[in-house]
């Protein structure tokens, strides 16, 4: 036996071979990787120097030159796609031709991830098996493509077990997101859950958000339907901290608060609290007010110092309203171009509103914009009493009213000093925990939040659901589909067979 009876060019392509393999398998085992390929070259070369005198024979016939010519054309089709592939690697196109844009990322997501402050990286323990592999995969994808500064790694916890111990894993399809010694899990892959984490790991401190308690407003501990768990819930998912404070017990509103929340208080704010408020604002704090009708809360003196305030009765809306519903179930789809209602695209439902008014000459330095309003024809009820059917122009107040404001000093203030702003809105029911999912009441909601702690990047992700969505129709609409389908597609088949049987009759 001799080199020439050896196999070597096959041995070589074979050892070639597992070293690719080996290296998608067990990227880690460099070594063996590269003992593979190294074995591989030697063998290769070794064949072409034995094999050097039958190759050059091999050569210099005709049928040789005409399948190396095919052979070239072969290689430089190859090489062209190999190109072409790598290209596409770095440089990625997608589109995403889904209904409702499942497999894209919402701008307010593109926001966070251009203004990433220092690098993140995310683990995620999930199995090839399990339901939120590919969700994961997909949409960890799109963010890694949108910011070089993140990185994603996964982990099957069945095949690495040593590593998800060491993060205390103990269900599949978790993420950990890390940065500069932050860690935030997240235990779904949607995209409200993921850029939540990414903005939360990302911040070395929290927006401290405070809720006004002791005069009836609902609580953020209640799960039940007029409880606020889910918007507590919802800021918490952004990035904010949430507590409660009592003016009552305190004599101030806590330095380094971002937003007071004053949601639906039923009994009367006293003189003293107002007071607390209103400095908290004058030195550049930013309150939310959720002021429901028929309440006991007199906050018109505390809202006169910025020229604001809250009108009579409720309001009524013959057109923009809930279909089926009560007249008073406002479906509101006129909005005001501002910050709040620039990304706004689905109607806030606001169950038993009341108006905002707004006096020029009080609030002359202030820069006063109407969010949302009523449509023409609206009304504010004052008789609450009665049945609300009718329009007293005596005793009402002829729409469109704004149900929404915002409030802002027309001078900025010296440098270094921070900006008031106020967000009224006249209904706080909108904010609970059975209207709060409703698909345009968490936009407005967080979008006013943002607005308010001057974080224009965490705003509102709406969740990508299914393409089959529930209809929402106001009664104009409603009217239209009646006697759509019920008078004149059933009168025009009806018609159309009366023609034919008649032409029919004739033939």
């Amino acid at each position: 036996m001799n080199l020439k009876t050896i196999p070597l060019g096959v041995i070589g392509a074979i050892l070639a071979a597992a070293g690719v393999i080996g290296y998608s398998v067990v990227p880690e085992n460099f070594w063996l990787v590269a003992l593979l390929e190294g074995s591989a070259l030697l063998c290769l070369i070794i064949s072409f120097v034995v094999h050097f005198s039958g190759l050059k024979a091999f050569s210099s016939r005709r049928s040789t030159r005409v399948g190396a010519n095919s052979l070239l054309m072969i290689l430089l089709f190859v090489g062209i796609l190999v190109i072409v592939n790598f290209l596409a690697a770095r440089h990625s196109i997608r589109w995403d031709l889904s209904e409702n844009q499942n497999f894209s990322l919402a701008p307010q997501t593109y926001r966070v991830l251009r203004s990433l402050p220092r690098e993140v990286s995310i683990t995620v323990f999930t199995r090839e098996k399990d339901p939120g592999y590919q969700s994961y995969k997909e949409r960890l994808d799109s963010y890694r493509q949108a910011s070089s500064k993140i990185s994603v790694e996964f982990v099957d916890p069945e095949r690495q077990p040593k590593i998800a111990q060491n993060y205390g894993i103990t269900r599949t399809d978790t993420a950990v997101f890390e940065s500069a010694g932050h860690s935030v899990r997240v235990n779904a892959p949607s995209e409200v859950e993921l850029t939540g984490a990414l903005i939360r790991v990302s911040q070395d401190s929290k927006k401290r958000v405070l809720f006004l308690e002791g005069h009836g407003e609902p609580s953020f501990d209640d799960r039940e339907r007029t409880g606020l768990s889910a918007a507590r819930e919802i800021l918490f998912k952004q990035g904010y901290d949430v507590g409660t404070l009592s003016l009552l017990k305190e004599a101030a509103v806590p330095d380094h608060t971002a937003i007071l929340v004053v949601a639906g208080p039923r009994r009367p704010v006293i003189a003293e609290e107002q007071e607390r408020i209103h400095a908290y604002v004058e030195k550049g704090g930013h309150l939310l007010l959720l002021i429901d009708p028929d309440t006991q809360a007199d906050l018109n003196p505390l809202l006169k110092r910025w020229g604001l305030g809250v009108g009579p009765g409720a309001l009524v809306d013959l057109q923009d309203r809930l279909a089926q519903g009560d007249l008073t179930s406002l479906l509101v789809r006129t909005f005001t171009e501002h910050e709040i209602t620039q990304d706004l695209s689905a109607a806030v439902l606001f169950p038993l509103a009341r108006h905002i008014t707004f006096d020029e000459q009080a609030g002359s330095a202030w820069d006063y914009v109407p969010l949302a309003r009523t449509s023409p024809n609206s009304w504010a009820e004052t008789d609450l009493k009665g049945r609300v059917v009718n329009l007293d122009e005596k005793e009402d107040i002829k729409g469109p009213l704004p149900m929404a404001a915002a409030l802002a000093p027309k001078i900025a203030p010296e440098e270094g000093k921070p900006r008031p702003a106020i967000v009224v809105i006249g209904n706080s029911t909108f904010a609970t925990n059975a209207f709060v999912n409703f698909p345009g009441n968490s936009d407005f909601f967080l979008h006013s939040a943002a607005w308010l702690a001057e974080e224009r990047n965490i705003l509102a992700i709406v969740p990508k659901d299914s393409a089959l969505r529930t209809f929402t129709p106001n009664p104009l609409q409603e009217r239209a589909l009646l006697y759509l389908q019920v008078i004149l597609l059933p009168a025009t088949m009806f018609f159309s067979g009366i023609m034919v049987w008649r032409r029919r009759r004739r033939l």
